[in-house]
């Protein structure tokens, strides 16, 4: 069965972290679709401080209107479980299943930043305040090494700023009524995501897959994550 798959990166990547899975999953009849959000990867260049999480969801929306998507298996890495559920709360019908790969599953109201440490929002509230920005992490902090760390390294653009308090206000409702998935990276596993796995096990309804990688899979471990997608992209 062909299905219509939406890839959405974390925060400082592009639609360049999604290469080790894109010719598979083309190779097995999938229509997929990596965006990349303004003002990061090759759209670095329209970095600005007006740029909120809105303008993520609608970067994604607008994809999906464009090629006229239904049914879509939309999939959020990180930071993007925020944008993928905004994308939801707006289209649930044109969505068939949420993946949340090691990502934010927030609760209505919340930003990105409502879960994370105090140490965390000081630090990256400095630097946007600085900067307009927040400077990207370091790839051993998503378990990282050698070539992929380096290769991850040369990629990686400051994240805008103005995502990082940006509420989502959203139905529980609707959200709950959609089938949804997280695929929870365990090798090392990430701290800020530490919520949403609590989350994920403690909701109802949830589909639990666990992938014994770092936090970006789809380069430390693309065949697992792989291997995922095209079950979900089936069932």
């Amino acid at each position: 069965m062909s299905s219509s798959i939406v890839l959405v990166h974390g925060a400082w990547h592009g639609a360049w972290c999604w290469r080790r899975v894109l010719a598979p999953l083309w190779a097995a009849g999938h229509r997929v679709f990596p965006v990349t959000l303004t003002g990061v990867g090759e759209r670095a260049h329209q970095l600005s401080r007006e740029i909120t999480l809105h303008t993520h969801i609608e970067d994604v929306a607008r994809v999906i209107e464009a090629e006229e998507l239904d049914q879509v298996l939309l999939v959020g890495h990180s930071y993007a479980g925020m944008v993928i559920t905004g994308v939801a709360d707006r289209m649930a019908a044109r969505i068939r299943r949420l993946v949340y790969l090691d990502a934010v599953v927030p609760l209505p109201g919340e930003s990105w930043s409502s879960r994370h440490s105090e140490t965390t929002q000081a630090e990256r509230r400095a630097a946007i305040a600085a900067h307009g920005h927040i400077p990207a992490a370091a790839p051993s902090a998503f378990g990282l090494q050698a070539e992929d760390a380096d290769w991850v390294a040369r990629r990686q653009t400051p994240q805008p700023g103005g995502v990082y308090d940006s509420p989502l206000h959203f139905d529980a409702q609707r959200l709950a009524a959609l089938p949804r998935s997280f695929i929870d990276c365990t090798a090392p596993a990430l701290a800020t995501i530490a919520i949403a796995r609590q989350r994920v096990r403690e909701q109802p309804g949830w589909d639990l897959h666990e992938i014994a990688t770092g936090h970006d899979a789809m380069i430390s471990a693309p065949d697992a994550l792989l291997a995922i997608l095209l079950k979900l992209a089936c069932a």
